[in-house]
């Protein structure tokens, strides 16, 4: 019996030592539920895993032993399990928690299958579009830019044409001053100023490209003289081209302003036929005072193709004496007109209800030449020295009695001509003046304080209406038989 005893003990002991044995190997080891599968007989043949496809089931995959050393990689997408290098515990994918977009029942038409077989890189990738290749269409033929190349050749021809046109302009007028400098400078004191001081060189003022100025002062008998160039426009080519049908000429135009009671008072212009019907419609001295001469041919001996417009015979007579007359015959291609008036007010102006004026008027000499074609300034060189005896001619010239007394009905014809013209506008202006005035009058009475003097303002207005409402009579005178 004690023997019995003793050996019941003692495999109680190692019953209870190696329960305490395992429950500590268990404690140090949290993956030794796992331990059982690691059996040489499990793994001694290569593992062969297939690639699950979406959808499976999940399934733990297989490890293979330290020993070996291989661990498989998990392919990304394709299993629900994956394992690390650290450990060989499994690790659970979510991705499967989208498992039933998979189900074919649950979306009908939706092929499921097509997408299994296709790698994840060519899922996800951009796809790619493909672009038909159009060829583009070259003209190889130049004919094809015609209008390119005619417009190009348009602006070519234009700018081209602008700076020689303008180059020419400008050689053409300093060739003009150059050559009559001297014969200036002899006349007057200052030549080429204006009088403004940022003007520092003197000389030839341009005030475009076809027009250039030249003021000349200091003499006797004038207050000063303008010399205008006006050239072709030479730098516009469409100018150019409509010359071309109606022909122009470069000109030089000079204008003298006399002083005031230094030459007498008459109106007088000779010039060619088509210019002088040209000024006599513009310039109203010449329309107010003078009447186209008749044959003046014969009358003043003027060469063929001029024209004359004359007030006074006696000083038209004057002014074309033999000098003069020898002047227009000799250089009658160059002179364009000759214009003398004690009255020039410039072109006719608009009649204007406002104007109650008579225009201001000026003592002129003027004349207008045309520029040989050639370069050869020195041809009309002598013109200038003409203006210039004009001026003495002027100085001197006195008419007699009989010609001043006509000039001076002329000029009372037209003053009451245009009293006659502008005699309604006076008198409606004359009846606003006397409306203000009784409106003022009316405001200085009613400004005071005194009753008296406000009833008798009253009286009167009153008087003043009641007899202008009055119908007017006339008296007539009737003689006793």
């Amino acid at each position: 019996m004690q023997v019995r005893q003793v050996v019941t003990l003692l495999a109680l002991g190692c019953l209870v030592l190696g329960g305490m044995t395992s429950v500590v190997a268990t404690e140090d080891n949290d993956f030794a539920e796992f331990e059982d599968f690691d059996t040489d007989d499990e793994f001694d043949q290569p593992i062969t895993a297939s690639t699950p496809t979406i959808g499976d089931s999940k399934s733990a995959q297989p490890v293979e032993t330290p020993e070996k050393q291989k661990i498989a990689e998990p392919v990304i997408g394709k299993s629900d399990d994956f394992k690390t290098d650290d450990d060989d515990g499994i690790v659970e994918d979510d991705d499967n928690e989208f498992e039933h977009f998979q189900d074919e029942e649950e979306f009908e038409g939706f092929d499921a299958g097509d997408n299994k077989d296709i790698p994840i890189d060519q899922k996800t990738s951009e796809p790619k579009l493909t672009v038909a290749k159009i060829p583009m269409h070259f003209r190889t033929h130049w004919d094809s830019y015609w209008m390119e190349m005619l417009m190009l050749a348009g602006l070519l021809a234009y700018f081209s044409n602008f700076f020689a046109g303008k180059t020419k302009n400008a050689r053409l007028a300093q060739l003009w001053f150059n050559t009559h400098k001297g014969l200036l400078d002899d006349n007057f004191v200052l030549v080429g100023d204006d009088g403004k001081q940022e003007n520092e060189n003197p000389g030839l003022m341009k005030e475009s490209e076809s027009l250039y100025t030249l003021w000349c002062s200091g003499r006797t008998c004038c207050e000063g003289m303008l010399v205008e160039l006006k050239m072709i426009k030479r730098q516009d080519l469409v100018a150019l081209i409509s010359g071309l049908i109606r022909p122009q000429q470069d000109q030089v135009h000079i204008k003298v302003e006399m002083t005031r009671g230094v030459m007498d008072s008459f109106v007088f212009c000779v010039g060619s036929r088509k210019t002088i019907t040209k000024v006599f419609k513009e310039y109203a001295d010449l329309n107010k005072y003078c009447s186209l001469v008749s044959k003046p041919e014969d009358r003043y001996k003027v060469p063929a193709g001029f024209s004359v417009l004359s007030e006074i015979p006696e000083a038209t007579s004057a002014m074309l004496e033999a000098r003069i007359i020898t002047a227009l015959n000799k250089y009658q291609r160059y002179i364009d007109y000759i214009h003398i008036s004690d009255q020039f007010s410039g072109p006719i102006q608009q009649e204007d209800a406002n104007n109650l004026k008579q225009p201001e008027t000026k003592c002129m000499l003027m004349a207008g030449f045309n520029m040989p074609k050639s370069v050869d300034m020195e041809a009309i060189k002598p013109l200038l020295i003409l203006i210039f005896y004009l001026m003495e001619r002027l100085k001197v010239y006195r008419m007699s009695k009989e010609g001043k007394s006509k000039a001076e009905k002329n000029r009372l014809r037209v003053e009451e001509e245009f009293l006659k013209s502008t005699h309604a506008a006076r008198a409606e202006a004359a009846a606003q003046r006397r409306e203000d005035k009784r409106k003022q009058e009316k405001e200085r009475v009613l400004a005071e304080d005194d009753p008296e003097k406000q009833r008798r303002w009253e009286l009167k207005e009153q008087k003043r209406q009641a007899k202008k409402k009055a119908p007017k009579m006339k008296r007539l005178a009737v003689k006793s038989l």
